[in-house]
């Protein structure tokens, strides 16, 4: 009978054997990682999970240095006050000025907050699920003195409640983000104000005095208590690709407000407001006239405007300062009161001059043009009544407008007209129950060339070789020479 080997079968099982244990030693290894990873997951979930994002945007600066808001104790769950956690980080962060300036971001969620003041050379960032909701709570809203070129608040003649996101004395401050949201819950303050219990002036949701390069850009702003943007005694300042929105009747819920503000370019907005979309100005009768610190150099441009109740564009009425060198292009207003709006009257002195318009297009207007000098609406019965405006030099060419009910009303003051008026290329196609006055002008002078329907006498047509007449000057404002870098950054938050 021939003998068996066993030896190679044995051989065999060994190397089974071996090859089974390796694998048991690498499940039980791999299981006690994965143990490992889950107790630290949960550890950290127990401290919050952190995560880390990546963002880009453009900005006249970019930050040496970020933090979340989540690292200063903010909860942005809609109920929890974050206002003190805004107020620790920006007094932590106002440390790295000297150091490549500092930025607060701030992640998706609802940041309930009152006001609070930024540093400079600091960025405030909106991830775009954020949203800043502004508190309800009075408290919240410390009261400053009233403006020094109004001389009292706008709804009362006490001082006013700071507004949302605020600054003064301020250089290098951006207030930017993902098209992340600002939403002011202004139904609150609205309430108020029709039921005549305000002591104050209700807040704005954005605003920076007496500061120097500023950028607001890429945010989505909501029900503001009243003004939504207001740069006031600053200059060189971009706000750009803003959405602004609240309620038609909402009060005084103008879009952007540059007030006594030099170098200024707003530019790529959409509005749709319960007043001016955007509002040009400088002081309040004696008080304006006293500070004498007027807005000049202005660019606006490729501004869509929605405002059945005011003007896509005012110059005034608060105008006491002076407005000069304003220069609006590319700018589309559909179903709004009145295109351009000049609003001044005796008492205010001051000037509205060298203004150009062009290139608007307009669409189911009351007004395409409208200048009065008789708006009233003083800041208390101390106004000078020989404190006259000057308005000269008002400029508008290449113009559209349809199913419009008035083309222009032009109300001059007697013994003070508006003079240099200029109107060229203009075409405006009248409502089917339009006025059977189209134009109605009193105490001005200007001319006109190819502009439909026929002008007023007082601007006679100075026939088709004029029709380059009204055009922009040719050297650019300043403002367009500051050019955007492109900043990127990774963050890890709760």
């Amino acid at each position: 009978m021939p003998q068996t080997n066993t030896k190679v079968p044995f051989l065999r099982m060994e190397l089974l054997w071996k090859t089974h244990m390796r694998v048991q030693v690498i499940r039980l290894f791999c299981g006690l990682l994965l143990v490992t990873l889950l107790s630290s997951e949960v550890a950290e979930s127990r401290k919050g999970k952190t995560v880390r994002t990546s963002f880009e945007y453009k900005a006249i600066n970019c930050r040496g240095y970020s933090a979340s808001l989540t690292d200063f104790g903010g909860v942005g769950d809609g109920k929890t006050s974050n206002t003190k956690a805004f107020q620790s980080a920006i007094s932590h962060l106002s440390q790295y000025a000297s150091k490549g300036g500092a930025q607060l971001y701030v992640p998706a969620g609802k940041w309930l907050t009152g006001s609070f003041s930024l540093c400079s050379h600091f960025t405030l960032y909106l991830n775009k699920d954020a949203v800043l909701l502004a508190s309800q709570d009075i408290r919240e809203w410390p009261v400053i003195e009233p403006l020094p070129s109004y001389g009292r608040g706008r709804d009362a003649a006490a001082g006013r409640y700071t507004s949302l996101i605020f600054g003064t004395n301020l250089t290098d401050v951006i207030v930017t983000g993902d098209n992340g949201t600002i939403d002011g819950q202004g139904a609150f303050w609205w309430q108020k104000f029709h039921k005549k219990k305000l002591k104050y002036t209700r807040p704005y949701l954005i605003e920076f005095m007496f500061s120097d390069k500023i950028q607001i850009s890429n945010l989505t702003l909501l029900n503001s208590p009243s003004w939504n943007v207001h740069p006031v005694y600053s200059s060189n300042i971009i706000i750009k690709g803003l959405t602004i929105i609240a309620p038609v009747p909402s009060p005084n819920t103008d879009g952007i407000n540059p007030d006594s503000c030099t170098n200024t370019r707003i530019e790529d907005c959409y509005i749709v407001s319960g007043d001016d979309c955007v509002a040009v100005k400088s002081g309040w009768d004696e008080y304006g006239i006293k500070f004498g610190w007027p807005t000049k150099q202005l660019v606006i441009r490729r501004l869509t405007c929605i405002s059945p109740s005011s003007a896509a564009i005012a110059l005034g009425s608060e105008m006491s300062g002076g407005i000069q060198d304003v220069r609006a292009e590319a700018t589309p207003a559909i179903n709004t009161e009145s295109g351009v709006r000049i609003k001044t009257a005796v008492g205010r002195g001051g000037y509205v001059k060298d203004i150009y318009v062009k290139r608007m297009t307009m669409h189911t207007m009351k007004w395409a043009f409208w200048m009065t000098g008789n708006y009233g609406s003083h800041a208390d019965g101390h106004y000078d009544p020989n404190a006259l405006p000057q308005i000269k030099g008002i400029n508008y060419r290449d113009v559209m407008a349809d199913n419009v009910t008035i083309a222009a009303t032009f109300e001059g003051i007697s013994n003070d007209p508006f003079t240099g008026i200029c109107i060229a290329n203009v075409t405006i196609n009248m409502a089917a129950k339009a006025k059977k006055q189209p134009w109605t002008c009193s105490d001005i002078e200007g001319i006109t060339t190819g502009v439909t329907p026929k002008p007023c006498n007082s601007l006679p047509d100075q026939g088709p070789e004029k029709i380059k007449a009204c055009d922009f000057p040719k050297e650019n404002l300043p403002i367009d020479s500051l050019k955007l870098k492109k900043c990127a950054y990774s963050i890890k938050h709760a």
